[in-house]
């Protein structure tokens, strides 16, 4: 069951960082890798300032702000 909620935060956090960054998703497993990674990256962000993210809502607040720090780097690298 709990990969069943992080596949859909992960869906959920990707969705709304494609949206946020160019205006639209990346497609469904696009949006779950991005969602996913993003959880991961942001999780560990919020863990090193301190903040504690409880419940779904916390889960995919972090993991849009993950996916959209993923978002950025990949864009600087690209451009690079």
């Amino acid at each position: 069951m709990n990969i069943l909620i992080a596949l859909l935060v992960g869906l959920i956090a990707g969705a709304l960082a494609g949206w946020i960054w160019k205006g639209s998703g990346f497609g469904i497993l696009g949006d779950i890798l991005i969602g996913l990674v993003g959880g991961l990256i942001g999780g560990l962000i919020f863990s090193l300032l301190g903040i504690d993210v409880g419940g779904i809502l916390g889960s995919i607040i972090a993991a849009v702000v993950g996916a959209l720090i993923l978002l950025g780097i990949g864009h600087m690298l690209k451009r690079a």
